[in-house]
């Protein structure tokens, strides 16, 4: 197998550093529109960088990619940028006839008159709208492959598979209790697509009614983590996983709720309230003249990159799907989870947990395809391979996964 990757932030490096230790690859180009991002994320690799080599690329420039994919014989993409860049990145994939891989969804759109009740353009529709042309080509386009959406997909289809006869909810429920030394607001993750999915309307998921849209932070509740984490306030918030586990796993409800506390809410309420979470240029006066600028950019330049700031963090972050239905007649509920300590992370692999815990997935995903473990086109999600090969490897990386019942 040959992977181009494209994004050598704080996920992509993170990527690196884990596929370095696996054998089932040949060779992994690193590509980033700034080389020097790219050329340091192979530089850490030291003596395992030898399948490795850094190449300076736009993610929106479709040709470039397609040049890139075919120059170097690459047998899949994996889109490791925000979701700003997916469909560029999709589009040059099949163009290259490669496959495809992701971790975060063609962007969503509210709808217009009623944007917190009924849905516009949802979490990837605009790459579901392809699937029969990726399917005609036998070439697979393998979405929301990260943590939340991916492992708890994942999860989602274990419980389907061995531990449920009927499912009435499937809730995915993550929390943390990190902290990090010195900021007051220092998000441990791109807050680019923090914005997205918090501000956006949720989803959510009826089988009588399909899918519709809340206020965001609607439906606030307590949720017990694992492993020392302790009570979390989670609220509903737009993701992946309500509009891709409903294709393939039969479930009454499909909700998504995050532990964002009352701080982080409150800022994101005070960005929006602002206009700062928009990310249509404005125009501003400077010494050169007017200049157009993002104002999501500029709070995104404003802030610490989240891959710099492991050294700062302290605690651990949990992802997880709770689910809720029937097995030989009797009720229960479990919880589903994986559980990742920062300081574990930055000793082990030198990157914090949050990206590790998203990077991992995607790896273990493109080992699965290589080795046959898993097959099959078109636009797939997560959910439509069987998750025993998936948990099994999560296990071998030294990374184990809990089950909790409630």
């Amino acid at each position: 197998m040959r992977v181009l990757l494209v994004g050598a932030g704080g996920v992509g490096g993170a990527i690196t550093r884990i596929a370095a230790r696996r054998p089932f690859f040949d060779a992994m180009v690193v590509a980033d529109y700034d080389l020097s991002r790219a050329e340091a994320a192979v530089a850490a690799l030291g003596d395992q960088g030898a399948r490795f080599r850094a190449e300076r690329l736009d993610a929106n420039d479709q040709d470039a990619v397609v040049a890139a994919l075919r120059a170097h014989e690459c047998d899949v993409l994996l889109n490791a940028t925000d979701p700003r860049f997916v469909l560029p990145l999709f589009r040059a994939a099949r163009a290259a006839g490669a496959n495809y891989l992701d971790m975060a969804m063609s962007l969503s759109r509210p709808h217009p008159d009623r944007p917190y009740e009924e849905c516009g353009v949802k979490l990837g529709d605009a790459q579901f709208e392809d699937a029969a042309e990726w399917e005609k080509a036998g070439a697979l386009a393998l979405v929301g492959m990260g943590v939340e959406p991916g492992l708890s997909d994942v999860f989602a289809r274990y419980a389907a598979d061995e531990l449920f006869d009927e499912i009435q909810e499937i809730g995915i429920r993550d929390g943390a209790n990190l902290t990090v030394d010195g900021y007051d607001f220092a998000p441990s993750f791109s807050i680019w697509t923090t914005i997205e999915e918090c501000l956006n309307p949720p989803v959510v998921y009826e089988a009588d009614r399909g899918w519709f849209t809340t206020e965001p932070f609607s439906e606030p509740e307590v949720f017990e983590f694992p492993e020392g984490i302790g009570p979390v306030e989670c609220v509903n918030v737009e993701h992946e996983e309500v509009l891709l586990v409903p294709r393939w796993v039969d479930a009454k409800r499909v909700t998504f709720k995050y532990g964002l506390g009352n701080e982080f809410i409150e800022t994101l309420k005070t960005l929006h309230l602002l206009g700062l979470d928009r990310t249509e240029p404005v125009t501003v006066a400077s010494a050169s003249g007017p200049v157009a600028v993002s104002p999501r950019d500029v709070v995104a330049a404003c802030l610490p990159d989240p891959a710099t700031l492991g050294d700062r963090m302290r605690g651990k972050t949990c992802a997880g799907t709770w689910v809720r239905g029937t097995k030989d007649g009797e009720p229960r509920e479990v919880y589903l989870y994986h559980v990742v300590d920062n300081e574990w992370s930055m000793a082990e692999y030198g990157s914090q947990a949050v990206v590790w815990q998203t990077a991992i997935n995607p790896v273990i995903a493109l080992e699965l395809l290589a080795t046959g473990a898993w097959t099959g086109s078109g636009v797939l999600g997560p959910e439509a391979f069987p998750a025993g090969p998936f948990l099994d490897l999560l296990t071998a990386y030294g990374s184990p996964w809990g089950l909790r019942e409630q």
